[in-house]
């Protein structure tokens, strides 16, 4: 059976209860449960992590990213300037897909460049908690590709 890693960054805990205009009122395990719902219909094991940690974000990657198929990423703020969960991104040599809920690129300026986008397979940005269950058809599209 085929394994997504599904890998939150920094302040997605707080889905729901932050900045709600931006990012919506649906919460993180919203999301897990629509994507595991996807996941059995399309018998994809799925597997969740969040954290706020830079370098457990890395250490995910490494250990999870790797014996995955394909890995669903939300680096957040990390997107911006983690030159580390680059290069974990690209050494894990497993197709990354980057997901943002808001448009970064009708945000703040500083928010406009991804240092990921490079070495990730695609990136899906600003349809909000959707964005996530289009992120996991491009998945499972790549995944019976190979």
């Amino acid at each position: 059976m085929a394994k997504i890693l599904v890998l939150h960054g920094p302040n997605l805990n707080l889905l729901g209860l932050r900045e709600r205009e931006v990012y919506g009122d649906g919460s993180l395990e919203r999301i897990n449960e629509n994507l595991t719902q996807l996941g059995e219909k399309f018998h994809i094991t799925m597997v969740f992590a969040q954290s706020n940690v830079e370098g457990e974000i890395i250490n995910l990657l490494h250990d999870e990213g790797r014996t995955s198929d394909c890995v669903i990423l939300n680096p957040a703020a990390y997107t911006h300037y983690s030159i580390a969960i680059r290069d974990a991104v690209k050494a894990i040599q497993t197709p990354v897909i980057e997901v943002h809920l808001s448009n970064i690129y009708a945000r703040e300026e500083f928010r406009h460049h991804s240092v990921i986008a490079p070495v990730a397979a695609g990136q899906v940005s600003g349809f909000g908690h959707f964005g996530y269950e289009m992120a996991f058809f491009a998945a499972l599209n790549m995944i019976k590709r190979r």
